[in-house]
């Protein structure tokens, strides 16, 4: 049966994925550095592999995928790149460790996945690396900018995977969210309070669905992002179609 192995994978989104992809019948790992969480979610589901992962460790990333495809005999049909931390705050209030959390995690920890995932992503014919993007990094947002920039960090590492990993037969893809319904939400971005929050863990979990089982005209384009809410798509297509000077206008009056 295929495989997915799912970081941060406990709680909110993440989980969420697992339980859609479990559903069908998928071999899931979940792995997470909640070790509380991961005990919880081992019980609710005990058909499902789990572990510690601390996704800005090398080391550990290596450990937890050997694990993991020990399970599936070395092969891997997707990665859910989904470990991700927010912290708001205008950069010039924030700690210098929120800073470096933010990048270690959404940045360092998204492309060692990539990159430790890849011989067991190549293995197995029709593989997906799938990072999960934010709406964030459509335009550059004030109040989380680290995150923000983190994100847009991420769009690009898809794009550059999806044309270097294509001679391996790996599809890599985004998938680009609003604000959903996490702990990640529970904040104090003034984005959060002027778009709200509308979009549920199991709607990412269907688009990421969705993105590993992609239509012939995705495979033509070859699509790289999806996104997650009608809120987001609106919001990409001005980002497209319209000046720099619209786009700047409509972020700042979002911020405020």
């Amino acid at each position: 049966m295929p495989s997915i192995f799912i970081s941060g994978g406990a709680a909110g989104i993440g989980l969420a994925t697992a339980e859609r992809f479990g559903r069908e019948g998928w071999t899931v790992g979940v792995y997470d550095v909640d070790t509380a969480a991961l005990a919880a979610v081992q019980a609710a589901h005990p058909d499902w592999i789990t572990g510690e992962l601390d996704v800005r460790e090398a080391e550990q990333w290596e450990r937890a995928l050997a694990e993991f495809t020990a399970h599936t005999g070395g092969t891997l049909d997707v990665l859910d790149n989904n470990a991700g931390v927010l912290v708001a705050g205008d950069l010039a209030e924030i700690t210098p460790q929120a800073v470096k959390a933010q990048i270690d995690i959404d940045v360092l920890g998204v492309t060692l996945g990539a990159q430790a995932a890849f011989p067991f992503l190549r293995a197995t014919p029709g593989a997906h690396l799938v990072n999960i993007a934010s709406a964030s990094a459509i335009y550059g947002q004030p109040g989380i900018a680290t995150y923000s920039a983190a994100k847009f960090y991420v769009a690009g590492l898809t794009e550059a995977l999806e044309l270097e990993w294509e001679k391996d037969d790996i599809r890599v893809v985004g998938i680009w969210p609003l604000w959903a319904k996490t702990a990640l939400a529970d904040n104090d971005a003034k984005t959060t309070q002027t778009l709200g929050v509308r979009i549920t863990p199991a709607e990412v979990a269907d688009k990421v669905w969705e993105s590993v089982h992609p239509t012939s005209t995705d495979r033509r384009m070859h699509r790289t992002s999806y996104s997650v809410g009608t809120q987001t798509t609106l919001l990409a297509n001005l980002s497209k179609f319209s000046p720099n000077a619209l786009s700047r206008l409509v972020n700042k009056f979002l911020a405020q």
